[in-house]
């Protein structure tokens, strides 16, 4: 495959239009054949639910090509589970699990010369979404829905080498108590963009959000989960209902214990207990786990290892350890890897 004339080198994280997309849309009780459109523009009523009451979820996800040239998913399986539960708990119709990979594959083949060079640190990133289509303008479920999944060409997400990341503890809450912060709900993210700009416009690059109840155990980020490493290194992540259950710490806590023969633990973190540990970072998709040097709670700092300014070894070789086993250079678990052109998942 010939790919397009891009800079693979310069890209950033930002939105690049590519040829093709999928479209699928629910009306009349059931999801429609679906398919590929080359229009990326949507026209929608001016009460349409997604405009009124903010019914939408999304999903993220990357194709890559690996070390022997195949253009490759990771776990994409999860992703439409996780799909499927965030539209249920939003009131709106799942899209099919196994429909969900196979529109993945298909915008994929679509755009196959968008995917970027093994040994580029670029990706094709991925955005499955459902929004309410349909006007609504009492306080209800939307009638029809429409499912789409698009792909952009991004670079690495840390340029120039990776540093690690300065938090602060946020004073604004990221989820409520029994509400959605579980699910890949559009609104978790927009209620987080205060916070986030907030944070960055005192310095720092991301907030640590405390649960909403007791304000005392550590969450998450505004999009992506923690993990943390004792001095004797041990794997902990926090346990919470309302964190989003990421496919990326999932799949680094499998690696920690089964590559790396490290104890791991899912537990509640309280935050007077996180300056007693050796390492943290952030895990999520883009990134695969971007290592946090120093947390500034109210004035008061945490420095994590015997410095801020560089990142633990242990989130580094998990970081290593994943991504050799996304690009084909240790064999993967099965199930884990799933090959665009075959269709099925391999090694």
């Amino acid at each position: 495959m010939e790919k397009k004339n891009i800079n693979w080198g310069e890209l950033g994280f930002s939105y690049q239009q590519t040829e093709k997309r999928f479209v699928a849309n629910f009306k009349d009780g059931a999801w429609d054949e679906g398919t590929l459109t080359e229009d990326a523009t949507i026209t929608l009523n001016e009460c349409a639910g997604v405009f009124q009451y903010a019914q939408t979820c999304f999903e993220g996800l990357k194709a890559y090509e690996t070390v022997d040239g195949r253009v490759v998913v990771f776990r994409p399986d999860l992703n439409a589970q996780r799909m499927a539960d965030s539209a249920r708990r939003l009131e709106m119709p799942a899209f099919p699990e196994d429909r969900f990979i196979e529109a993945v594959r298909e915008t994929v083949k679509a755009n196959i010369d968008f995917v970027p060079p093994y040994g580029s640190e670029a990706t094709l990133y991925l955005r499955p979404y459902m929004i309410a289509s349909s006007p609504v303008i009492g306080v209800k479920p939307a009638d029809e829905y429409q499912f789409r999944i698009f792909g952009t060409p991004v670079g690495p997400y840390f340029t120039g080498g990776i540093k690690p990341l300065t938090l602060k503890v946020s004073d604004f809450d990221r989820a409520a108590p029994h509400g959605t912060g579980n699910v890949k709900a559009g609104l978790n993210y927009a209620m987080s963009l205060h916070a986030i700009v907030t944070a960055h416009e005192e310095g720092y690059d991301e907030n640590l959000y405390l649960d909403p109840q007791t304000r005392t155990f550590v969450e998450e980020t505004g999009g992506a989960n923690f993990l943390f490493v004792t001095k004797d290194g041990t794997v902990v992540t926090p346990k919470s209902d309302s964190i989003l259950p990421s496919i990326t710490r999932r799949s680094l806590l499998i690696v920690a214990e089964k590559y790396l023969g490290l104890k791991v633990e899912e537990r509640q973190i309280r935050l007077d207990e996180i300056h007693e540990f050796a390492e943290c970072g952030l895990c999520g998709t883009a990134a695969v786990i971007s290592p946090v040097g120093k947390v500034v709670d109210h004035g008061k700092e945490i420095v994590f290892g015997s410095d801020s300014e560089n990142p633990g070894p242990v989130c580094m070789k998990l970081r290593e350890t994943l991504l050799d086993i996304q690009l084909g250079k240790i064999e993967a678990p099965e199930g884990w890897i799933y090959e665009i052109e075959l269709g099925t998942y391999g090694q």
